[in-house]
């Protein structure tokens, strides 16, 4: 197969992958809501755009994060009023391929696999929209960005040169780094850097049975807390069901488990109390979506865990196990593994919650559900966050989300998958 073959097969198989979509079960007054909030975030991000260099957060001294322009790119191409021909769009677009390096990477020094990751992704969707005058960069970078980020997950054959070879390992599946990605500064990888992996790699039209996504498997296993199916000591007897940030806090304690949530008390089948590592919402979801990304099947017990830990803990008042630490990264995780899920409305266990429209509640063994509009409950939320100026209002800073523009963007993604 020659290469313009190959070129437009992929292209052929990213427009498939993102070309589907289904309506949400939400209600005219909601829709409506959520199309003026999210034309008024579009119009403050457009008002936040750098003119000299058509990017977002831009620093003219660097190093710089193309990841931002990514995901405000992102956000104004889910839109259906705009696509990739918008001048802003455009001018996004070049501002991301401006840190384009030779390795195929998208990155500018730092954090190669976090920018790259997000950045392929709005490329992938630009290409799927690209407007009337085709698409505004040639679509092999696809390619290209998608075998860098592959090189840099951890595994046999991860890449040992240029800066790549600076984040990754090689190591075989025994390993418990085996199967993940990282920032490349920690040591070690993480859940937040492979859901943002697995998310450009399923943007971009990869299958979920290629190699990367069964590698990531084992990661995604090690780091969900329920020791049917997870092989880590930090693990053992665990039921919860929700996943942890990595299966080590960093390069040296290899094996340890961390969560930015802390410990949880949990009993053992003798009846011993210990305390686990506290599985939480953002990192569940990421989870959760990553495994309906690896196409696993809805029935498998490692879906049906993750699953029942989010009928759980559903809440959209805060990242639930970490209160407001990064919410709007929450916000994001929870939207778009709810529209992956493909279901209007879930059952939560939530007996004292009122349940949303006519919904009625349920009972399953003597446990009450409530039904629950999760995209209506998301448009609610947010529409208590967003300010007069079309941007959101920051309640914490941890993982820079007293960055309007960057939780402004987590927050129109958000918005149009809810409404999808």
């Amino acid at each position: 197969m020659g290469a313009r073959t190959r070129m437009w097969t992929l292209v052929g198989v990213v427009l498939s992958v993102l070309g589907t979509q289904r309506a949400h079960a939400i209600d005219e007054e909601h829709r409506a809501r959520a199309m003026d909030m999210s034309a008024r975030a579009i119009a403050y991000l457009r008002a936040q755009q750098d003119e000299q260099s058509g990017g977002w957060a831009h620093n003219p001294d660097g190093p710089n994060l193309p990841a931002i322009s990514g995901l405000v790119v992102t956000g104004m191409i889910l839109d259906p009023r705009i696509d990739a021909s918008d001048p802003d769009v455009r001018e996004g677009i070049a501002y991301i391929l401006s840190f384009r390096q030779p390795d195929g990477g998208i990155y500018d020094r730092i954090l190669p696999s976090y920018n790259t990751s997000i950045c392929l992704s709005a490329l992938s969707h630009a290409l799927h929209d690209p407007g009337e005058d085709g698409p505004a960069f040639d679509p092999g970078v696809i390619q290209s960005a998608r075998d860098f980020l592959i090189s840099l997950q951890y595994g046999e054959d991860a890449t040992t040169s240029g800066e790549g070879g600076r984040t990754t390992q090689r190591v075989p599946p025994s390993h418990p780094f085996y199967g993940g990605i990282g920032y490349g500064s920690h040591g070690r990888p993480d859940n937040s850097n492979l859901n943002m992996m697995l998310q450009a790699l399923h943007d971009s039209g990869l299958e979920g049975d290629h190699e990367a996504f069964q590698r990531a498997l084992v990661f995604l296993q090690r780091t969900q807390m329920l020791d049917e199916v997870n092989d880590m000591p930090y693990a053992d007897g665990s039921r919860q069901g929700g996943f942890i940030y990595a299966t080590s806090p960093d390069g040296v304690r290899i094996g340890q488990g961390e969560s930015k949530a802390g410990l949880i008390e949990e009993t053992m089948d003798d009846g011993r109390k210990v305390s686990r590592l506290r599985a939480y919402g953002s990192m569940t979801y990421a989870g959760f979506k990553s495994y309906l990304y690896a196409d696993l099947d809805r029935d498998d017990p490692r879906v049906r865990a993750a699953f029942d830990w989010i009928r759980r803990n559903y809440t959209l008042e805060e990242n639930p196990g970490v209160g407001t630490d990064g919410l709007y990264y929450y916000f994001l995780t929870f939207a778009r593994a709810l529209d992956a899920l493909g279901e209007d409305v879930i059952e939560i266990e939530a007996p004292d919650a009122p349940a949303a429209g006519d919904d009625e509640q349920a009972s399953d063994g003597g446990e009450a559900r409530v039904r629950r509009d999760w995209a209506n409950d998301l448009i609610d939320r947010l529409s208590e966050l967003q300010n007069d100026d079309g941007s959101f209002r920051s309640v914490d800073d941890r993982w820079m989300e007293d960055n309007p523009v960057l939780i402004t963007a987590y927050s129109l993604i958000a918005l149009e998958h809810a409404m999808r």
